[in-house]
């Protein structure tokens, strides 16, 4: 039996936000003195992945930095599809977003003379990450933000509500979404001319992961169905250490240790990725995760801070030390188990400059997005800068919209309201994030994607009535049908039987869905040479 739908239009004027990690927060901020609503999923502040970043934000803050070596880094990293205006942009305004995050109140740390103190990751070729507590800078981000919300007179925030499908009027227009009140039990129908995804990452669909297991991708789910470009989403990035101590999401070894002088060690307690790149531990991501999963097959990859920062450990990395002591290890003396896990997702929602999706009516900011800024690879750090960068940029964009919805016209996506809104069943997402890890994983081929997809399949018939798998099972798909389209090696996208970059020039892959013709995959060629030689 149907239940009755609740409909609400939100005031003139209004954005609705779906999320309230730091892109969701700080776009709404931004977006003052117009009116605001913000959903989130779990209270305020304590469900976001943005929470658990510890590395920091990459910005030219150092007297021996420029937007320009931020901008080329980034390029460099990006493995020939990062959007070199996208990039100038990002590099360029990034300085003065981290400069709004002080004025927040934001305790980024500082030397003896107030100086800001800047750390170095990997593939950067200068000291420029920007830190807070050592590795807690997304909990101090998000603190601010979350305080600075809740006292900004245009924000409504609304807790424990979950999207589960964007709405459109009969010319192709978002106009809301579809949300279940978790408190309530019901749904609710939210009208609103202006919607911002900000939903977050995708890592709880693998089984190894440190993003928390609810970042599941409804988001671009949501997007595709709507009509909106997907762009890339076979792009995943492993974070090379997570502590491999049996904890489920696994808890991160930041980067940031490796930047201090912390080495990998194998099994046998030798060295191992000087001999895989000349920047041997801070080589680019894709080549350290690589280089770590390898050894993990061949008897375990271990962490080694004893030497280049012992006893400070607890003091500059308490999130780590915390983990390791709750693991039974003391990384002051003792080595740190580690192995790769799903932390971020390069591809998105295609999005430009200002946070316009291919949809009128509906914006991305954050993981959700694919604005360019990461290509195949992200670099370390570039992407609480984006979230901030692009919140930003897309503010500016929604308040210069007008757009109103006529109320004829309004019209809903296919009926959602058979379906279940509770959670996927235990034991259907635990097979996906296993298929995913198993199939999806650092290293790919063609049997072990179309396995993957054949078990979709299988989810398919038994998740019918299930909304919230339903969107996990799409998000799958297009990982998987990204993977298999594109037969090469390009930054975190490996192939074993495609071990080769492609022939120039390189493409994005494109994904659209309708009801007509399912789900659509092309290659969109790009000459971001060109663009670089312009900029």
């Amino acid at each position: 039996m149907k239940e009755t739908l609740e409909t609400l239009a939100l005031p003139e004027g209004s954005t609705l936000i779906i999320g309230a990690g730091v892109a969701g927060l700080f776009t709404a901020l931004k977006l003052a003195p117009n009116p605001v609503t913000v959903i989130s999923a779990a209270p305020i502040g304590r469900g976001a992945s943005s929470t658990w970043a510890q590395g920091g934000l990459a910005a030219a803050m150092g007297d021996d930095d420029t937007p320009a070596l931020h901008f080329k880094d980034t390029i460099d990293a990006g493995a020939g599809l990062v959007e070199p205006e996208a990039a100038r942009i990002l590099t360029g305004e990034g300085p003065a977003r981290v400069r709004d995050l002080i004025d927040l109140g934001v305790a980024f740390d500082v030397d003896d003379s107030g100086t800001l103190k800047l750390g170095r990751e990997a593939a950067h070729s200068r000291k420029r990450i920007v830190h807070a507590t050592g590795d807690r800078a997304g909990a101090a981000i998000m603190a601010s933000l979350d305080e600075a919300a809740h006292t900004a007179e245009h924000i409504t925030l609304r807790e424990r509500m979950i999207a589960e499908d964007l709405a459109t009027d009969d010319q192709g227009n978002v106009i809301g979404a579809l949300i279940h009140d978790i408190i309530e039990q019901k749904r609710v129908l939210i009208l609103c001319p202006r919607t911002v995804l900000a939903t977050g990452g995708l890592g709880g669909l693998y089984a190894v992961t440190t993003n928390p297991v609810r970042a599941q991708g409804h988001g671009l789910a949501m997007a595709l169905r709507a009509g909106a470009e997907i762009i890339d989403p076979e792009f995943v990035q492993f974070h090379p250490t997570a502590l491999d101590v049996g904890i489920d999401p696994a808890p991160l070894a930041t980067e940031a240790l490796r930047g201090d002088g912390a080495i990998l060690v194998s099994g046998k307690g030798r060295r191992f990725m000087k001999y895989l790149h000349e920047d041997a531990e801070l080589a680019p991501r894709d080549i350290v995760a690589r280089g770590v999963a390898q050894a993990v097959h061949n008897g375990g990859a271990f962490l080694d801070a004893r030497e280049a920062i012992g006893a400070a450990f607890p003091e500059k990395f308490p999130t780590v030390y915390a983990a390791c002591r709750d693991a039974g290890i003391d990384p002051v003396t003792e080595l740190m188990p580690v192995a790769p896990a799903v932390h971020y997702h390069m591809g998105g929602v295609g999005t430009d400059v200002d946070g316009r999706t291919s949809r009128p009516g509906l914006w991305a900011v954050g993981e959700v997005a694919s604005t360019g800024i990461h290509g195949a690879n992200r670099l370390a750090s570039n992407s609480l800068l984006e979230a901030l960068v692009f919140g930003a940029r897309a503010a500016e964009s929604l308040k210069q919209d007008d757009t109103t919805i006529a109320p004829s016209s309004i019209n809903l996506l296919p009926d959602r309201l058979a379906l279940d809104a509770k959670p996927p069943v235990a034991a259907d997402i635990a097979r996906l994030r296993r298929t995913m890890a198993d199939k999806a994983g650092i290293l790919r081929n063609r049997d072990g994607l179309m396995a993957a997809m054949a078990v979709i399949g299988e989810l398919e018939e038994r998740s019918s009535l299930n909304s919230g798998m339903l969107n996990c099972l799409l998000t799958a798909t297009m990982i998987l049908a990204g993977a298999l389209d594109r037969r090469e090696s390009r930054g975190s996208h490996f192939r074993t039987d495609y071990p080769e970059k492609a022939a120039p020039p390189p493409v994005h892959t494109v994904m659209t869905f309708s009801a007509e013709t399912g789900l659509t995959v092309s290659p969109r060629a790009v000459d971001y040479k060109t663009d670089l030689e312009r900029i």
